[in-house]
């Protein structure tokens, strides 16, 4: 984890939408994130720490209007912890390196995990293969 100096200084490089996603747990408007079309070959890291998170082969359409996956790169960069907030129950995606909000993990996603990463794209970072 980054300790809190560092955090900041990350933070304060941030545009006001990620730093609400990231740090206050909040949620970007459906089909306005930047890459929830995104079809581009690459990788998709945390826009805090550059941790690398998901791949573009594990992208796919969700019709939701964020970016959604059916598998991070590995289990261990990805933190899980249940979500009871605004009367439902989910499960929160967090960066493991950095603790950051992603969005949550729901399970109806497609083959072969059957798992849906709904993350936002605030973020998120995207690095072309």
């Amino acid at each position: 984890m980054l300790t809190r100096e560092e955090m900041e200084k990350l933070k304060a490089k941030l545009n006001r939408e990620s730093v609400n996603v990231c740090f206050n747990r909040g949620t970007e408007a459906p089909f306005t994130g930047k890459y929830w079309d995104n079809h581009e070959k690459g990788v998709y890291s945390c826009i805090v720490c550059g941790t690398s998170l998901f791949s573009s082969d594990t992208k796919f359409e969700s019709g939701t209007g964020w970016p959604s996956f059916f598998q991070p790169i590995s289990k261990d960069i990805i933190k899980e912890d249940s979500d009871r907030s605004f009367g439902m129950v989910r499960t929160e995606v967090s960066c493991g390196n950095c603790g950051v909000h992603l969005g949550h993990v729901f399970d109806d996603g497609p083959g072969p995990t059957g798992l849906r990463y709904c993350l936002n794209s605030a973020a998120l970072d995207f690095k072309k293969a």
